[in-house]
């Protein structure tokens, strides 16, 4: 296909999973006539119609609960919640019903269900529209949550989640739609569990996701020119996540840090770190570092909004900060 928006990427997805398997339908707020509230979704209804491409009331309750309904009736529902924090709304049909469905029946009933979100600060959308939110998630066995940064993965994850027969939460960041790069449809990229290795280095092993990916790969590139390497990862997945990867990153640099678009506690940065203690204490040269976002809600003005997330400059500073024990 070339190059690509992230954007695109998931249109396309959608579009080949919709064209691909007659049993998938699409249902969300404004995703049909209105092509979405991001505008993702574009074409859909002419393309596809209304009985696969869905209009639903603003009730995240409704648009879940038919997804549910529906995937254990044997169809592959794909449900769009506006806004990752939107979730609470409907955190029960997500953690008790759907997560938990084909525990309780024995296996006997599959809930292939994909749920797609925007997520993540950075433009300017509040507190209640703006938050990183896979680590509500953390702790609840039977959901597998994904978190695309370039536009090949938003496409491969996304149709991974479509194709899979358990419940899926596909996290996209708002800050990432415009953002471009190459989508061959060709060749299958096997993204699900398996974490990237997108810059490698020497001196400190750096995981991150989406935005914190980004301005983490711009922060490598800054301390390269002052005779520093990281290596950066991206894990792609969150649940599950891929601990072999960043073990063999670890054991190379000795060093850990990891950046994210979220407060400490609770966290998926802070259970990789407890992981990686765990089973390869012995790796570490010193203790890890957790560049996380403020402890506060995500404020509205611009200028706050910058200053609670992890800048590049932040991540610069304080990668070479740990590298001095400071």
């Amino acid at each position: 296909m070339g190059i690509v928006t992230y954007r695109e990427a998931v249109n396309c997805a959608l579009a080949d999973a919709l064209a691909t398997d007659d049993s998938v339908f699409f249902i969300g707020e404004d995703v049909a006539a209105a092509g979405g509230a991001f505008k993702v979704t574009e074409g859909l209804l002419e393309r596809f119609g209304a009985r696969r491409v869905k209009d639903a009331p603003i009730s995240e309750q409704a648009i879940v609960g038919t997804a549910i309904g529906a995937a254990v009736g044997g169809l592959r529902p794909v449900a769009e919640l506006m806004f990752a924090d939107f979730t609470g709304v409907c955190h029960d049909q997500i953690v008790n019903e759907m997560a938990k469905y084909r525990y309780m029946t024995g296996g006997q009933v599959a809930v292939p269900v994909t749920i797609r979100m925007a997520c993540g600060a950075g433009n300017g959308f509040g507190a209640q529209h703006s938050q990183s939110v896979e680590n509500w998630f953390l702790n609840v066995p039977g959901l597998k949550l994904a978190v695309p940064r370039t536009p090949a993965d938003a496409y491969w994850l996304l149709r991974g989640a479509i194709e899979d027969d358990d419940p899926v939460l596909v996290f996209e960041h708002k800050a990432l739609y415009n953002t471009r790069g190459e989508l061959d449809q060709s060749v299958a990229e096997h993204a699900w569990g398996r974490a990237a290795v997108v810059r490698e280095g020497t001196d400190v092993t750096v995981v991150a996701t989406q935005l914190m990916c980004q301005r983490a790969l711009e922060a490598a590139a800054q301390l390269d020119e002052r005779g520093i390497s990281l290596e950066v990862i991206d894990p792609r997945t969150v649940i599950p996540l891929d601990l072999e990867t960043m073990t063999v990153s670890l054991q190379k640099t000795g060093r850990l840090a990891i950046v994210q678009e979220s407060p400490w506690n609770g966290s998926w940065g802070a259970s990789l770190i407890a992981a990686l203690a765990t089973s390869s204490f012995d790796a570490f040269d010193s203790p890890p570092l957790l560049l996380a976002a403020g402890d506060s809600p995500i404020p509205y003005a611009a200028n706050l909004e910058e200053a609670w997330m992890p800048s590049v400059a932040r991540i610069a500073s304080d990668i070479e900060h740990f590298l001095r024990g400071e």
